[in-house]
């Protein structure tokens, strides 16, 4: 995991590179062209989050209703919606559970326009849409996926720019990505938290916007390393009831970017220090700094503290990250 960790600045700098970017605005041309009137995404576990993420930049950046589809509606209860006028993405880093295969199949059979979004190009997920993106993260050793993670979210960002017919407009910003997340990645706040949390019974984590994706992966990485219950939750959603349960013994780990989003979190902060709750703030002005970038970047830097976090607490807790219990690289559900 470790390994792994270490190496989304290479893969960041591996999907910028001209070839790749050129393949990304090939996928981008044929789906302007057909103009889809939204864009259904459907995934599972981490990158249920990166579809998340999708859903975020469709409706912010390409003013297009968005969002993730059900699979046992389809797989299950064999319902066939009409997604004629839909864009439908499978985001899976393996491309090899069934039910999001059989999600592809029949909105190609509607008419959907279909891409796959994974880090195996020749599985039957990208075999079944009639477009696919490879994210080029390389193997993953680790069970509790990290790479492949990030190489998901830029591989969207990519796209969604792309589609835009922004994409050179963002070049700097992207080709700084790869040495912010080197930067990203060297500090060390994440192993004094694992001492102090070590023995913390249950966690919340919050964020709102763009960062409340960021929020439901980190709270996923300490289950799956830690087996310590975390719960995710917008900053807003958690205003509305779930605050009651914060107190001093259940830390807080608040995603706080630069932007809309982050200037909103303010309030939830304020409101979390009435409770008295322990808060550890991940941002640029964070107890887990990452560098300031737009907020819709910062999902690739600020799970990176996140995951080294999950990391070093599995370890402190005597657990092996590596090898969680129960849990396969590829889980094929149906």
């Amino acid at each position: 995991m470790a390994a792994d960790i270490a190496e989304q600045p290479e893969v960041y700098a591996r999907l910028l590179e001209p070839a790749r970017l050129d393949t990304i605005a090939q996928v981008a041309q044929v789906i302007a062209e057909r103009a889809p009137q939204h864009v259904v995404f459907t995934a599972r576990g981490t990158s249920d989050h990166a579809a998340l993420y999708g859903t975020y930049l469709a409706e912010i950046r390409l003013g297009l209703a968005a969002g993730l589809a059900s699979p046992s509606a389809m797989t299950l209860y064999k319902a066939r919606p009409d997604l004629s006028h839909a864009l439908v993405v499978g985001v899976s880093q393996s491309g090899g559970s069934p039910d999001l295969t059989e999600v592809l199949k029949v909105a190609r059979e509607s008419g959907a326009l279909t891409l796959a979004v994974t880090n195996n190009p020749d599985s039957t997920l990208a075999r079944t849409a009639e477009l696919s993106i490879d994210v080029a993260a390389g193997h993953e050793r680790a069970v509790a996926a990290t790479k492949t993670y990030t190489a998901e979210l830029l591989a969207l960002l990519l796209l969604v720019e792309s589609i835009r017919g922004s994409l050179q407009e963002e070049r700097k910003a992207l080709d700084e990505l790869p040495a912010l997340a080197a930067k990203a990645l060297e500090g060390n706040g994440a192993g004094r938290l694992a001492g102090r949390y070590r023995f913390a019974a249950r966690m919340v984590t919050t964020g709102r916007g763009y960062a409340y994706p960021s929020a439901r992966e980190a709270a996923l990485k300490l289950m799956e390393t830690s087996y310590l219950p975390a719960l995710a939750f917008s900053g807003a959603d958690l205003l509305h009831g779930p605050l009651a349960m914060t107190q001093p013994d259940v830390p807080v780990l608040a995603i706080v970017g630069d932007g809309p989003g982050g200037r909103s979190m303010r309030e939830v902060l304020s409101r979390l220090r009435e409770q008295r709750a322990d808060v550890v703030v991940v941002g640029p002005a964070g107890d887990l700094p990452v560098p300031a970038v737009d907020e819709r970047l910062a999902p690739l830097l600020e799970i990176l503290p996140l995951q080294q976090m999950a990391l070093a607490l599995a370890l402190a807790r005597g657990e092996d990250p590596d090898a969680p219990r129960g849990l396969k690289k590829v889980t094929a559900t149906m």
